[in-house]
């Protein structure tokens, strides 16, 4: 009675050493300026006003992958709960200075009552490059980081 599960196991243990291997996804850091951002400005921002978004706390993650990864989080108020939210990420310039700017758009004929929106949001900044690099937001350097 012993000898059916041994032999069963060994069956399984040959047809899952058979069977054909697939290939894992593999990633490729991708730059900041080509990672998803929700909150980029479009095409329709034209024809919105341009308003400010307070921001309350500003922190870079970096996430433990290789190579690393960096992510954004935002957390603040918009002026109304009309106003949406929008972040203007920079590749980085020649110093190594990465510029983000923060700030709100909203439709201006658009009656809206009188009160702040609060806003946490986390935006994925990529990878970059090997060297040393400095965030900016809204014009004040807000963190050192070594890539």
């Amino acid at each position: 009675m012993q000898r059916f599960p041994i032999a069963y196991l060994v069956l399984v243990l040959f047809l899952t050493a058979c069977a054909p291997l697939t290939a894992l996804p593999v990633s490729t850091p991708t730059p900041a300026a080509a990672q998803p951002n929700d909150y980029a400005p479009g095409p329709a921002d034209g024809r919105l006003m341009r308003s400010q978004a307070f921001l309350d706390s500003v922190n870079l993650l970096t996430l433990e992958s290789y190579p690393l990864q960096f992510s954004l989080a935002l957390a603040g108020n918009l002026p109304t709960p009309c106003n949406h939210l929008r972040v203007a990420v920079s590749p980085p310039d020649a110093e190594n200075k990465i510029m983000v700017n923060v700030y709100s758009v909203a439709d201006p004929n658009a009656v809206c009552i009188q009160m702040l929106e609060p806003f946490e949001v986390s935006l994925p900044l990529g990878s970059f490059p090997s060297g040393h690099y400095t965030l900016w937001v809204n014009g004040e350097q807000v963190a050192e980081f070594d890539a």
